[in-house]
């Protein structure tokens, strides 16, 4: 079976009659679980890789927010990560991977240093400040509930985790911005290799269909309030933010990787992001892609990378159509009413 969000594949068969999951959580060895705060806009998600996972990152936004992205660099020691946290609340929400930490101490997960197991926990955030409450950031508490709310079933999509706060198109301001959210693909090669991807879409541009380049999500024009061309202002009316952006992603796959192979995949996954962000990678973005490899099939760097990409274009289409209105902010689904 294939489903037509936006004419990317993301399927995978059902088993009897469980429901059929499309979301990274179908990649065997991999957990999700969301926190959402509903009054301060704003929340975390983790993807938990048992016993770890091998790992690689790409950061392309010129405004990132992370944590142990030097780690997961081929030339460096450690080769796996335990845990991938994707969270709002600007550079504050960092500190949900403190809980993250302690929640995967205390299941026993961690590098083996001989004298104490120490989890590993990259990490990145998006700025989500400017809608909901301000001073709601995740902190350790927020992120070890993620944790405890992980499970390999279909992950939550839309205004949750950490889309709980996304917007998407601010070239004319907040006022005129719409809605992003989170979302999860995943798709399985005619070998039995499955990658997937949960996006977390907070960009500074707009975002359009994969297929038809029609504009989802974007600055809405101050007339017909329909979504317009981001690139098409700048230089003009634009306000361009020094904060307020960033999209996030996880691919996760079943394929055994090397590390610097894990590295490959994560850069060739920001070409999904390319193909439905306009634009892509600004200054005012801190995009960042990280890869989880389980290890369990044999699988091309290549066809992996390739499908990363699907899945990442696939998975933003989807985080704007899941997406609801909020902070007096309209979603995808308010404009197609009219």
């Amino acid at each position: 079976m294939a489903c037509r969000i936006c004419g990317t594949c993301c399927m995978l068969a059902s088993e009897g009659a469980r429901p059929l999951n499309r979301t990274i959580t179908a990649v065997p060895g991999i957990r999700a679980g969301h926190f959402t705060d509903t009054r301060g806009l704003t929340g975390c998600t983790v993807i938990l890789a048992a016993g770890g996972a091998v790992a690689g990152v790409d950061v392309r936004g010129s405004a990132p927010g992370t944590r142990e992205t030097d780690l997961l660099r081929p030339i460096n020691l450690v080769e796996k990560a335990h845990a991938v946290l994707l969270t709002g609340g600007s550079a504050f929400g960092l500190a949900a991977a403190d809980g993250v930490m302690a929640y995967l101490e205390g299941q026993g997960e961690g590098f083996a240093t001989g004298v104490a197991r120490v989890p590993i926990v990259a990490a990145a955030v998006l700025f989500d400040l400017a809608i909901g409450d301000t001073a709601a950031r995740p902190g350790p508490m927020e992120g070890r509930g993620a944790c405890t709310a992980a499970n390999s079933g279909p992950l939550a999509q839309g205004n949750v985790g950490a889309g709980t706060g996304c917007t998407v198109g601010k070239a004319l301001g907040m006022g005129r911005a719409m809605r992003g959210g989170l979302a999860s693909s995943v798709c399985e090669s005619a070998r039995g290799l499955k990658v997937g991807a949960v996006v977390a879409v907070n960009c500074f541009g707009e975002v359009v269909c994969p297929e038809t380049g029609r504009i989802l999500a974007g600055p809405r024009d101050p007339v017909s309030g329909r979504p317009v061309s981001t690139t098409m202002l700048l230089g003009g009316a634009a306000e361009c933010p020094a904060a307020g952006n960033t999209t996030l992603a996880v691919v996760a796959t079943d394929a055994a990787l090397t590390k610097e192979e894990a590295n490959k995949v994560a850069q060739m996954a920001h070409d999904g992001l390319a193909r439905v962000i306009r634009p892509c990678h600004t200054m005012y973005d801190g995009d960042t892609v990280f890869t989880l490899a389980t290890g369990r099939v044999r699988g091309d760097v290549n066809l992996v990378g390739a499908l990363a990409a699907d899945m990442v274009a696939a998975a933003v289409a989807s985080a704007v159509r899941c997406a609801a209105a909020g902070g007096d902010i309209p979603a995808w689904q308010d404009l197609e009413r009219r």
